[in-house]
Parts: structure tokens; C-alpha cells; sequence
């Protein structure tokens, strides 16, 4: 087991919130473009001006009007708008012996997205570093508990550059290291830039999300114009992933239950007084004139966002509201009130 007195090099990154959702609607938008859902263009406008609001010309319906509160909830994808991106482990085949595998496999089987949102708020909001943060993790959840020794060597764990795929990495560390392995933790950025050292076996290992490297992958393979493989469903997302995957020289631990995607939050105030769970609930008691939908600039056009609601939930939207992408300006527009529902993402330590 790694000890916290251990020198090892292991880089950790944990910026705020924009950087974070910066990165992660990069991703999205580039999945967006490949599932072709049919883009919504911006409707004529009425009153524009420097707050970046839009409404459309006409509208029916009552809607709802925001309620502030101090709490947020997100609102089920119960028609599966967004694609599955639950957590999984991609390694190099030629490193993936079974032990490796199934010391990554205990990290993904404790991991819900409950607990994710917790371990995001430790690192993002309480400051903690994702090292600490990922070492109390493993002592609750006896992570190193029963593990197997596998055959040994260096094994370098990649990570993206926000504070989840940091601590996502540190926890595959501590795993590795009680199974006999010497690993450690170099934030690399971009897929575009880790995906390559993965495949030709620089790095081993990656914290991976299922649906965007189905993706990402059908992409580099296929073309940008290649038929969907990723879809809401996280067994057939995982299933095509390992697929096309494995042809890339990759192999996949387990699928956690944790995921990180786009999602659409209310306050939790404004749910306890409309009776909504879900988006269908949203839909049926709110889709109207009233109802004001925050998110960033992009998000009249990008098929998992203004226009996969309208598509998919038939929502209508008296007005929108250009915000940030996920992040503390779409989280406080929905406590002050001025926003009745935005794009946050599922794992948002703030959620906690």
C-alpha cells in the first residue's frame, strides 16, 4: 500500500469549477456533433442585450418562474437524453494482467455518483488535495483490502487536467500499489494528447468516461460522420466500447456506477413546490413562457442541450439565459432565482 509518507511523483491539478466544465462541454460538444440529433436554430428574438438573455418569439404554455434556494437537484434523464458516462478504467492491453484489472475493478465497485460528488466537493470546495482526498476515500471503502499481488513492475496512471480525473488517478494508485505495482500519477491534459500515449503503451492507464471514448474513439476510427455507438443505455455504450476499443490495442475494468455528464439542475425549492423528479415531470408542469433555461453560450445549438430538451422532453423555454458551462455562474443563477433549470454536470462537487 502507498503510505502518505511515500515520495512517488504523483502531479495533481484541481482548478475551479470553469477550467473543469471548459474541458468537459469540449467533450460533450464534440459527441453532440457526432450523435446528429436535429439542431434547434436560435428562434427570433425578442429583448437582447448585454446579459446574454434570448426569448423565443412565441411560446405556450404557463411555464414555471425560477425559485431561489440555497440547495440544488438534478432532475432524472429518465428518456436518456445524455449518452452514459459512467467511469471506467482504460488500460494498455499488453499491462493488463488480471491482477492490474481487478485492483482498478475495486475502485469502480465502490464508486457511485453520490460519492463522487462528495470526493469533488473535498477537493473543489473544501480545498483538499486530491491525494488526501483519495487516501481517506480508500480507508472507508477498504479499498486494499483482499488484493491480489499481480506481477509487478512501473505502471504510469494518466489523468486528465481537473480535480476529478486527479483523485479518479490517485485512487488508481493506491489500488495498484497494494497489488505489488510501483504506479504513479502524470497529469497529461487533453485526450487528444493522452489517448495516443495510452495506445502506444507510454501511459497504462487512464480514468476513462464510457460514452465520450466510445466516441472519441468511433472518430479517430470511422470519421466524424461515423453511426453512433454511445447511447444512454451504459451495458451497450460499455459493450461497443470494449469493442472498438480493443481493436485500439485497449482493454476496460468494470463500468462504475459513478458517471459524469451533462445534467439539468433546479433548486430544490423549486422542486418541492412543482413535484419534480424528472425531466418528464419538468416537461409536463413547466414547459412555458415563465420558464427560463441557463447554460453556456452554445447551448441553443448543441443537440444535448436547449435543442435535445425541446427534441426529446418537449420542453418550451420562455427565455434563456447565457451563463457559464456548468459552473459557478449557472450555479448561483439558479440559487438567486434568475434562472429556473441550467446545465451542470452530474458529479458537480457543489450537488454535495
Amino acid at each position: 500500500m502507498r503510505r502518505p509518507s511515500d515520495t512517488r511523483p504523483v502531479t495533481v491539478i484541481a482548478p475551479g469549477h470553469g477550467r473543469r466544465a471548459i474541458l468537459r462541454t469540449a467533450m460533450r460538444a464534440t459527441l453532440g456533433v457526432l450523435l446528429g440529433l436535429a439542431t434547434v436554430g436560435l428562434a427570433a428574438c425578442g429583448d437582447e442585450g448585454s446579459s446574454g438573455t434570448k426569448a423565443p418569439a412565441s411560446v405556450s404554455g404557463a411555464g414555471c418562474a425560477p425559485v431561489a434556494g440555497d440547495k440544488l437537484v438534478v432532475l432524472t434523464d429518465d428518456k436518456q437524453l445524455q449518452t452514459a458516462d459512467n467511469i471506467i478504467a482504460a488500460i494498455n492491453t499488453k499491462a493488463a494482467d488480471p491482477a492490474l484489472v481487478a485492483a482498478l475493478d475495486k475502485v469502480s465497485d465502490a464508486l457511485t455518483t453520490e460519492k463522487l460528488i462528495q470526493l469533488n466537493k473535498a477537493v473543489v470546495v473544501d480545498r483538499k488535495t486530491s491525494k488526501v482526498v483519495a487516501e481517506d476515500f480508500a480507508k472507508t471503502e477498504n479499498l486494499t483490502t483482499g488484493i491480489e499481488k499481480g506481477k509487478g513492475g512501473a505502471i504510469k496512471v494518466g489523468a486528465a487536467d481537473f480535480a476529478e480525473s486527479a483523485t479518479l488517478g490517485a485512487l488508481y494508485e493506491i489500488v495498484l500499489d497494494a497489488a505489488g505495482y510501483d504506479a504513479s500519477v502524470q497529469t497529461i491534459g487533453k485526450r487528444e494528447v493522452y489517448y495516443g500515449q495510452l495506445t502506444k503503451g507510454d501511459l497504462q492507464v487512464v480514468p476513462e468516461y464510457a460514452g465520450t471514448l466510445t466516441e472519441f474513439i468511433n472518430g479517430q476510427v470511422n470519421g466524424k460522420d461515423a453511426t453512433t455507438l454511445a447511447s444512454g443505455d451504459v451495458d451497450k455504450t460499455v459493450t461497443a466500447l470494449k469493442d472498438i476499443g480493443g481493436k485500439a490495442g485497449l482493454t476496460f475494468g468494470k463500468a462504475s456506477k459513478a458517471a459524469d455528464q451533462n445534467a439539468f439542475a433546479v433548486t430544490t425549492a423549486f422542486a418541492d413546490k412543482n413535484g419534480v423528479k424528472t425531466l418528464s415531470d419538468f416537461a409536463t408542469k413547466c414547459s412555458g413562457k415563465d420558464t427560463v433555461l441557463g447554460g453556456p453560450a452554445e447551448c441553443p445549438q448543441r443537440p444535448f442541450c436547449q435543442p435535445g430538451l425541446e427534441k426529446t422532453y418537449s420542453i418550451q423555454f420562455g427565455k434563456f439565459v447565457s451563463l457559464d458551462a456548468g459552473g459557478p455562474q449557472s450555479l448561483d443563477a439558479l440559487k438567486k432565482g434568475t434562472a429556473t433549470i441550467a446545465l451542470v454536470f452530474s458529479s458537480d462537487g457543489s450537488l454535495g
